[in-house]
């Protein structure tokens, strides 16, 4: 098939275009050039800023493709030109949204059918994901515009762009600081693996099947807290030192598992670098779940309707993204203001 991908230098699309090259697609790639990548040779590049219509136009006017995977579009905006542009010709267009726009549940687990946010715990992200999502299938619905939605969790893979999880995670371990984690320990959650994604976007590929349909794409494993902090920590060849929060203290401290670091006393501009403002331990959109709460995403549409496994587990791929994580370097490289989370050990000890 000639493939476009929108975006594709960063980590979800450059996965993505090995996956499709690997199975002996035409890709090609359109994005600013602003991040420097090696591409499988025969990829095609084009060039031009999403948000300037003119030049998109210019650049893809004439393009006719078998499908478009768009993993760049973040707004109404961004959907809506491709649609302009594309209507009546392409076979199919993919657009990557988030399990972020799901609202809270006590019923796991959560499926394509359970309810989104969209009250004030949502943030502009999944907001506009799900504005991007409904006018979509509205097209469907309307036009035929043949559109499918995959749902991405937390990703993990060599390559994530997102230092503030498992690369921090190691950070810590490596350097032998005290690791927080939230309540018992025995909180559940999920991470996908960036593989087996790029895998699911290949399968939906012009298959009848999911057209006007939503896919959440993630793992297959779920895991506790104290799970996840183990396992990063038995991968580094490291013994982990836990420190236990107890659940008042979260409730006070860190209720959507972020240090609130005006409530330690730290001054405003000591809380902006990559650790602090973040989630301590590894979250799925903890402003809207909060810390506490499981969070476990269906995969059965996804396997039922393309017949798709994942062929990572979580400690699997935890694996393969650590022996990236050592090749290049990243122990070193990283740098992290952990002045939050000291301030909340000190809170610990001081009690």
């Amino acid at each position: 098939m000639r493939i476009l991908i929108m975006g594709g230098s960063r980590f979800n699309g450059y996965h993505l275009v090995r996956e499709l090259v690997h199975g002996g697609h035409e890709v090609t790639v359109l994005n600013r050039g602003a991040t420097p990548v090696s591409f499988p040779v025969h990829v095609r590049r084009l060039y031009a800023d999403r948000t300037d219509h003119a030049r998109l136009r210019e650049v893809l006017g004439k393009e006719e493709y078998d499908c478009i995977h768009d993993v760049s579009a973040y707004t109404l905006d961004d959907v809506q030109s491709m649609v302009e542009i594309f209507e009546g010709r392409t076979g199919h267009y993919i657009f990557a949204s988030s399990t972020a726009v799901y609202a809270a549940s006590r019923i796991l687990p959560i499926t394509e059918e359970s309810p989104v946010e969209l009250g004030p715990r949502q943030q502009d992200y999944g907001r506009n994901k799900i504005t991007c999502e409904r006018y979509l299938m509205g097209v469907w619905r309307q036009r035929r515009f043949p559109v499918s939605i995959a749902r991405f969790s937390m990703v993990l893979g060599p390559r994530n762009r997102h230092p503030d999880r498992e690369q921090k995670m190691w950070v810590r371990l490596l350097r032998g600081r005290e690791i927080l984690i939230p309540g018992d320990g025995t909180t559940l959650g999920m991470v996908g693996h960036v593989e087996d994604q790029a895998r699911a976007m290949r399968l939906m590929m012009q298959n009848p099947k999911t057209f006007g349909q939503i896919y959440n794409v993630t793992g297959k494993d779920y895991f506790t807290d104290d799970a996840y902090v183990d396992t990063l920590a038995e991968i580094a060849g490291v013994e982990a030192r836990k420190v236990f929060v107890p659940g008042p203290i979260m409730d006070e401290y860190a209720a959507d598992a972020v240090i609130d670091a005006g409530r330690l006393g730290l001054r405003p501009g000591e809380d902006c670098s990559l650790s602090n403002g973040r989630p301590f331990i590894q979250r799925l959109a903890p402003h809207i779940h909060g810390w506490k709460a499981p969070v476990i995403f269906s995969t059965k549409k996804l396997q039922d309707d393309l017949s798709f496994e994942q062929l990572y587990t979580f400690k699997s791929g935890e694996v393969q993204t650590y022996e990236w994580f050592e090749r290049e370097g990243l122990a070193d490289k990283l740098e992290f203001d952990f002045s939050a989370e000291d301030a909340l050990l000190a809170v610990l000890k001081g009690q």
